[in-house]
C-alpha cells in the first residue's frame, strides 16, 4: 500500500539544514572535532534548588495521576506573581495565565484557536519557524513583514497592504529577538496595541527571551503597553531562563478570551505538564533569582569575547543586547548557506544560515553562544583562518 501524506505535510518548507546535519555526520564519522555553535540549548545545567523541587516532587504519588492542561493552580499563581514582580503587570490566574507544554506548543497551537482557512497571520522575517508552520497547520495563509536592519529590524506597521488587513486574524512578534537578537521599547508596542485594536487583529508576543539581557538594561513585557490586554497574550517558556529546555514548560498570560481559546485547543490535545514539573516551576519562578543573573554574566563575557573575535576578522557584528545569538553578516557576495556550508566543511563550526529563518535573512548568519568560553574562542580560531 503507498502512503499519501497529508498536503499540509506537503506544504512545509523544505528542512534548509538537512544538508549541515548530513555534512556534520560525515565530518564527525571521520573523527573531525565538531563545535556547534548552531542551535540555541543553553549548556549550563538547570540551577540546582530547582532540580532537588522535583527530585522530592515526583515521589508524590498525587503527582503520578493525570494534570489538569490549564496547570496546577499554584503554578499559575507563581507565573502571574512573577509577571506581577517583573514586570508590574496584574493576572488573573484564574482566566488570564495557562501553563503550556514549552512555549513552542502554545505558539503552534494558538493559530487553530483563531484562524479559519483563508485568513491571514502576519508573520515576521527572518524569525523563529514555528509561527509560519502553525499558521499553515491552522490552515491560514501568511503575509511577511520584513524585519530590515536599517529599522532596527521592527515591522513595519504601515507597510502592510490595505487589502491584507481586513484577512488579518493574528500578528506574532518576538522581542528580544530570534534570531536577531533585537530589542524594542514600550512605544513601539503602543504603536502596536493601536494598530492591533483599528484592525481587529490579535497580537502574539513571544517573550521567551526577556531575561537573558546585558549591561542591566531589562526588556520590557508587551502587555506593558496601555491597552495591551484587550488585544494579545504573551508567551513565556522557563527554557532559556532556567536552563530547563528539555523539561518542557512555559505559561501564556494576558487577554482571558484568547487564554480560554488556546486552553480550549489543549484540553482536545494534551494532558498538560507533568505536576512534578510544575513544582519544579514554582521554584524557579519563586525561589533564588541569583541564578539567573550569573547567566546573563556568562553569556555577556562570551558575547563580548565574540563580537571582539569577528570585529577583528572584519565582520560586521551588531552587539546584542539580549538573547545568546549573535545575528552577523556574510561575506559581501557570499550567501548564507554557501558560508555556513564552507565553515563546516573546512573548520568542524556549526552555524546557522540566516535564510534559515526567511528570505529575508539571507545575508547573515547565527551564532549561538551555548558554548563555554574556552570551546568558543577555539571556534572564532578555526573561523578566523579561513580567507574570502
Amino acid at each position: 500500500m503507498k502512503i499519501i501524506e497529508a498536503d499540509r505535510l506537503k506544504a512545509l518548507p523544505p528542512y534548509l539544514f538537512a544538508e549541515i546535519d548530513r555534512k556534520k555526520a560525515d565530518l564527525a564519522a571521520k573523527g573531525v572535532d565538531i563545535i556547534s555553535l548552531g542551535v540555541g540549548d543553553p549548556d549550563l545545567p538547570t540551577p540546582p534548588h530547582i532540580v532537588e523541587r522535583l527530585k522530592e516532587a515526583s515521589q508524590n504519588p498525587v503527582n503520578h495521576r493525570y494534570p489538569s492542561y490549564e496547570g496546577m493552580p499554584s503554578f499559575r499563581k507563581s507565573a502571574a506573581d512573577w509577571c506581577r514582580k517583573r514586570f508590574g503587570v496584574d493576572l488573573d490566574q484564574g482566566t488570564e495565565v495557562v501553563s503550556l507544554i514549552g512555549s513552542k506548543e502554545g505558539i503552534a497551537h494558538l493559530p487553530l484557536a483563531f484562524v479559519n482557512p483563508g485568513d491571514v497571520v502576519l508573520c515576521p522575517d527572518p524569525a523563529y519557524p514555528v509561527y509560519e508552520i502553525g499558521t499553515l497547520f491552522a490552515g491560514g495563509e501568511t503575509h511577511i513583514m520584513p524585519l530590515k536592519e536599517e529599522n532596527g529590524f521592527l515591522p513595519d506597521l504601515d507597510a502592510i497592504p490595505g487589502d491584507i488587513l481586513p484577512r488579518a486574524k493574528l500578528m506574532f512578534l518576538n522581542y528580544p529577538n530570534n534570531p536577531t537578537s533585537a530589542c524594542t521599547t514600550l512605544d513601539f508596542f503602543q504603536r502596536v496595541v493601536d494598530f492591533a485594536r483599528d484592525n481587529g487583529i490579535i497580537v502574539c508576543h513571544d517573550a521567551a527571551y526577556t531575561e537573558v539581557y546585558y549591561d542591566d538594561e531589562a526588556p520590557v513585557s508587551f502587555l506593558q503597553a496601555q491597552g495591551a490586554m484587550e488585544v494579545g497574550v504573551e508567551f513565556h517558556s522557563l527554557s532559556k531562563t532556567y536552563n530547563m529546555t528539555g523539561w518542557r514548560i512555559g505559561f501564556a498570560y494576558g487577554n482571558s478570551d484568547v487564554v480560554a481559546g488556546l486552553g480550549r485547543i489543549k484540553t482536545n490535545i494534551d494532558s498538560g505538564i507533568f505536576q512534578a514539573v510544575q513544582e519544579a516551576g514554582i521554584e524557579a519562578l519563586t525561589g533564588s533569582q541569583e541564578p539567573v543573573a550569573e547567566l546573563r554574566k556568562t553569556y555577556q563575557g562570551r558575547r563580548d569575547l565574540a563580537c571582539e573575535s569577528l570585529t577583528g576578522m572584519g565582520f560586521t557584528c551588531l552587539v546584542p543586547k539580549a538573547t545568546f545569538y549573535m545575528w552577523v553578516n556574510t561575506p559581501e557576495g557570499v550567501g548564507s548557506a554557501d558560508f555556513v556550508s564552507r565553515v563546516l566543511t573546512e573548520t568542524g563550526v556549526v552555524l546557522t544560515p540566516g535564510n534559515g529563518f526567511g528570505q529575508h535573512g539571507e545575508g547573515y548568519f547565527r551564532i549561538s553562544l551555548t558554548v563555554d568560553e574556552e570551546r568558543l574562542a577555539e571556534a572564532l580560531s578555526r573561523m578566523e583562518r579561513l580567507q574570502w
